[in-house]
């Protein structure tokens, strides 16, 4: 018999009429590493949500060590042993790594906090995790991986049984995502039972035992990673077998739209290039080289110190997004729910965010015309929301993303920046933007620069690709000669 730590029975959750949740039944086992696996709006977040106390479910019990419970709340879940790592971290900046680890539980003498202690104590956990770092660090001072890290520490220094991580690795490096799945082996070995999400199906099969399949709110089924292909796995979660993953090109590139020449920031040098009509110019290279820079130095958002930019033949100065997006430039930040939408207005409100003339007599909104044009790009764009007055916050975050898009869009943009364009969003909707992309550029006419660290994306989408080191480009690289080891060899400084 399995040793069944946490089951879920027919769970349901519904939201005004919504079902977010219909009748999901799942086991998690002791000690295991379980992925869930789903398109954004699956419900994966809803189950999560409930299991940690968070929602109360509409119907179904949860069964924890074989204790059963119609609803948790968040300290009871905690108590219990289940622990969450989110994409946004819960941790206070300006407090210390032991501070933070030790939050609500200080090692306290003669009715002072015993700072020593409590640092002697974080550093023996993160010995026995194999990690290195000053418990006497503020959290402030650290990297994104190593912030994840404090989190994941919080939860073992609380003894959690279950701990979930949601899309664990977006934030990080290749480096930094080996040092992450050392530390799920080693949590693993203490028979902690790790959740984990994420659209990575890579890292499902590597270091996930079994995974479960939500879709439109239900439960599919589950498999050992080892007894399903990546094939069979994609098409339980989407329903349908998904055509080509990269469209190519299907009519010859035009003129130059855009040549950047000699542009120098704060933070970047040298850069010089040209993009073509009906183009997607890919910008590949580590994190931190540079990439996400130019293209808000491009846009108005970085000041411009040296060089120039000329839009259709014409010399501009783009001191602002507002004089980026009068020349035709549109931005998809890297940062969607920061620099991307707003999260609290509606989506009719964020489409026409940034073109809201269009809908203006005077000095008022026509609203008719304010929700037609929502309206058209909620249905070319398939964006999943009950209606365009659904606060954003409330979408997944392939469809949020899929929000800036339209904001985008809706400006009539001629030369559109994707930064990171499908990160954190599942297959299914990455192939939406694929082909959105193709069709932007094929048959509108439109050009397309993409700011990509997924290599298999950045070659099956790019036209050609430009690579960046230390703020400066160091490579050109033309279709024929693609190769991973090439773009690596250029972004590292081999070649």
């Amino acid at each position: 018999m399995q040793d069944n730590i946490l089951e879920v029975r027919h769970l349901s959750k519904y939201y005004a009429g919504v079902k977010a949740l219909d009748d999901v039944s799942i086991a998690f086992r002791r000690g295991e590493v379980h992925a869930l696996a789903g398109e954004n709006g699956a419900g994966k977040s809803t189950l999560i949500k409930a299991i940690t106390g968070a929602i109360v479910p509409t119907a179904g019990t949860i069964v924890l060590e074989g204790q059963e419970y119609a609803k948790l709340n968040p300290i009871d879940a905690i108590d219990k042993g289940i622990a969450a790592i989110y994409q946004e971290f819960t941790l206070i900046p300006h407090l210390t790594v032991a501070e933070n680890i030790y939050f609500g539980k200080e090692v306290a003498k003669g009715g002072f906090v015993d700072k020593k202690a409590m640092n002697a104590s974080a550093r023996a956990l993160m010995d026995d995790m194999g990690i290195t770092l000053d418990p006497a660090a503020y959290v402030c001072d650290l990297g994104i991986a190593y912030q994840q890290i404090v989190e994941i520490a919080k939860a073992v220094a609380a003894n959690s049984k279950i701990l979930i991580m949601d899309e664990p690795t977006a934030p990080l490096t290749n480096k930094e995502t080996e040092m992450l799945f050392q530390i799920i082996e080693k949590l693993r070995a203490r028979n902690v039972t790790i959740i984990y999400i994420s659209h990575r199906m890579d890292e499902i099969f590597k270091v996930c035992d079994r995974v479960s399949v939500m879709r439109d709110g239900k439960y599919i089924r589950t498999d050992n990673t080892a007894d399903i292909t990546v094939h069979d796995l994609i098409a339980n979660m989407v329903g349908r077998e998904l055509g080509e993953d990269y469209p190519q090109r299907t009519k010859p590139l035009g003129e130059v739209v855009l040549e950047v020449e000699g542009l120098k920031s704060e933070k970047v040098h040298d850069i010089s290039f040209q993009l073509h009509k009906g183009e997607i110019l890919g910008f590949g290279g580590l994190v931190g080289a540079g990439r996400t820079e130019v293209m808000q130095a491009i846009f108005g958002a970085d000041r411009v110190k040296e060089g120039t930019i000329t839009v259709k033949g014409k010399r501009e100065t783009v001191k602002s997004p507002a004089k980026a997006l009068e020349l035709g430039i549109g931005l998809i930040p890297e940062d969607r729910k920061n620099q991307g939408v707003l999260l609290g207005l509606s989506v009719r409100q964020n489409v026409t965010f940034s073109s809201l003339k269009q809908a203006m007599v005077g000095c008022f909104v026509r609203n008719k015309k304010d929700i037609a044009i929502a309206t058209e790009y909620i249905e070319k764009l398939r964006i999943k929301t009950p209606s365009v007055n659904q606060q954003v916050k409330n979408l997944s975050g392939g469809n949020q993303q899929k929000v800036v898009l339209a904001k985008a869009l809706a400006t009539k943009c001629d030369i559109i920046i994707f930064d990171e364009p499908t990160r954190g969003i599942d297959v299914g909707a990455k192939q939406e933007i694929y082909s959105l992309m193709r069709h932007l550029v094929d048959e509108e006419g439109k050009s397309i620069i993409m700011v990509s660290s997924e290599m298999p994306e950045l070659i099956g989408m790019s036209d050609r690709i430009l690579v960046m080191r230390h703020g400066g480009i160091v490579g050109e690289i033309q279709k024929e000669d693609y190769s991973q080891e090439l773009i690596l060899e250029y972004a590292s400084g081999l070649k």
